[in-house]
């Protein structure tokens, strides 16, 4: 293993990432330098042999594989030339080409995790320009897996889809769980129970989608031939047209991921 240096390495983002990798012996603690403002990064003292810094050329310099896990505002901070190495970036927004003319960079990972990466449950899409290596995809895939499911896009337009589809991670799934505690509060159930209850049933909800063979429009048609309680609850829910209101929310999404780091 080269020696992974990550920019932004005391971010949420990134320390979802990379525990996993160190647990499952991906990433050698030697082999891993972070950078952050402070230098001070927690959340690793289980691999006392990860080194920090505070200055983003130290790291550069010592690292053959460099992450970018900063803020798309933050770019304009960084200056570093990063020709002849592999640049892997999980920064919402910001194409290769751009990567590439801030950094020299011509072998460049693009990949979009999302939160759920800390429970090792993320969706992750990766794409790579041509140039980069077998060894260096190989690796970028094994990286991703450690923290969830990753999937190779063939275009950077996919990977902008995926940032809105799967990049929000529970935002949008948690949306519809709050409005259904909030339902649940208004109909006299304690706030506790409510949200005890919501979360067990998205829980097993997630299980069941992910495990069954059948579609998710498969299990909804299912509960409709029931002509029962759910089946009310989806009609209401079909007639006030909710896929609507998850079609404009999503082409929204869309749109900022589409615009870049602007």
């Amino acid at each position: 293993m080269t020696m992974l240096g990550v920019i932004g390495g005391g971010g949420w983002l990134a320390s979802a990432l990379l525990r996993p990798v160190l647990a499952d012996g991906i990433v050698k603690p030697e082999d891993l330098v972070l950078s952050s403002r402070s230098g001070a990064i927690s959340g690793f003292e289980a691999w006392p042999g990860v080194h920090m810094t505070t200055d983003n050329r130290v790291l550069a310099d010592a690292a053959d594989i460099v992450m970018l896990s900063v803020r798309p505002t933050d770019l304009d901070e960084i200056e570093l030339d990063l020709r002849g190495r592999l640049v892997i970036s999980v920064m919402a927004g910001v194409s290769a080409g751009e990567i590439a003319d801030r950094f020299g960079a011509r072998r460049i990972v693009r990949a979009m995790p999302n939160a759920c990466a800390e429970q090792r449950q993320s969706f992750t899409p990766w794409f790579t320009t041509d140039n980069v290596r077998e060894e260096e995809a190989d690796f970028a895939e094994t990286f991703f897996s450690a923290s969830g499911r990753a999937h190779y896009v063939l275009s950077e337009e996919e990977l902008d889809y995926f940032t809105a589809l799967t990049g929000s991670g529970p935002a949008f799934p948690a949306l519809f769980a709050d409005a259904m505690i909030r339902h649940a509060v208004e109909a006299g159930i304690d706030p506790e129970t409510a949200d005890i209850a919501v979360r067990q049933l998205f829980l097993g909800a997630a299980t069941q989608i992910a495990t069954l063979r059948q579609t998710p429009a498969d299990i909804v048609d299912l509960f409709m031939e029931y002509r029962g309680t759910t089946a009310s609850g989806l009609a209401a829910m079909m007639e006030a047209d909710i896929a609507h209101a998850v079609f404009r929310g999503l082409d929204a999404a869309h749109r900022r991921a589409a615009r870049g780091s602007e």
